[in-house]
């Protein structure tokens, strides 16, 4: 039997967008005149794994919809430099600009939540707030940085047989021959090995304790109430240095892309809060 690799729910439609000077980058955008969202993903994944369960809450609610795949990640520009943070948070902010879709709320989960801190940091013109989620300042403690350490085997291990290596995780994980897991697993194959484990060794080196309170932009705090990655402590840490409001979803870090009749809701409330300070 052939499975085929269909996505759980119909997607927004994809488009390229040219940014001079920095290159083509993958992008849904739900399209109309409403205010704009850009959602950033998290590390490993593509905006449809992480995004899939929100697009289509938010655009019911209004909402101008862009999603870009970071470098190196899915569709994503495959650079000829190496992975870098900052230049995630350039590659979204070029992106607003080229569309004249400036002022937008910058949505960013797990990793995407450090690029939306170095949006407001250093492109802090194109966006009217941030909502963070599943994030923190920095991944700096001993036990996540030998974590971090291992990130070259990996990266080595993907490239040399990414679908050995992605095939036996879902195996282990009992979701070998799942036809939703097919689509995951299309999507994974998407990443460049390479920068996947940059990107990893990036957030390892990411702090943005010295200057995250210098930050001066609306934010608020989603908070993965179950998350075992990202602990609930280390985001409230990020709320305190914000002076961030915290609103709580009861899910894991893993479950954004499954959970959504819980997630949005609370997704949803954090985006008007931070519009309705902006405006204010």
């Amino acid at each position: 039997m052939v499975i085929a690799p269909e996505p759980p729910v119909e997607l927004p439609p994809a488009r390229t967008v040219h940014v001079p000077g920095r290159g083509e980058f993958f992008l849904r955008d739900t399209g109309g005149d409403g205010p704009v969202l850009i959602l950033l993903h998290g590390w490993m994944v593509t905006a449809d794994l992480n995004w899939c369960g929100a697009y289509g809450d938010l655009a019911a609610a209004g909402f101008r919809v862009l999603a870009i795949d970071h470098r190196g990640h899915g569709r994503g520009l495959r650079p000829l430099v190496p992975f870098r943070l900052t230049d995630c948070a350039a590659d979204a902010a070029g992106v607003l600009r080229t569309l004249n879709a400036t002022p937008a709320v910058a949505v960013g989960y797990s990793m995407g939540g450090a690029i939306a801190q170095l949006i407001a940091r250093d492109h802090a013109e194109v966006i009217e707030g941030i909502v963070l989620s599943g994030t923190a300042q920095h991944w700096q403690e001993s036990s996540e940085r030998r974590y971090w350490q291992v990130m070259g085997a990996v990266g080595l291990a993907l490239a040399v047989a990414p679908r050995k290596v992605w095939g036996a995780g879902f195996r282990r994980a009992g979701l070998a021959g799942n036809p939703a897991a097919a689509w995951v697993e299309s999507e994974l194959l998407r990443n460049s090995a390479r920068d996947v484990a940059e990107a990893g060794r990036e957030l390892g080196r990411f702090d943005s304790r010295p200057w995250l309170r210098t930050v001066n932009v609306p934010a608020a705090i989603v908070l993965t109430a179950n998350d075992q990655v990202v602990p609930p402590s280390k985001q409230r840490q990020l709320a305190e240095a914000l002076g961030a409001p915290i609103l709580e979803a009861p899910i894991g870090h893993l479950d954004i892309s499954t959970a959504w009749q819980t997630y949005n809701p609370v997704l949803l409330a954090a985006i008007e809060s931070v519009r309705v300070r902006s405006v204010g």
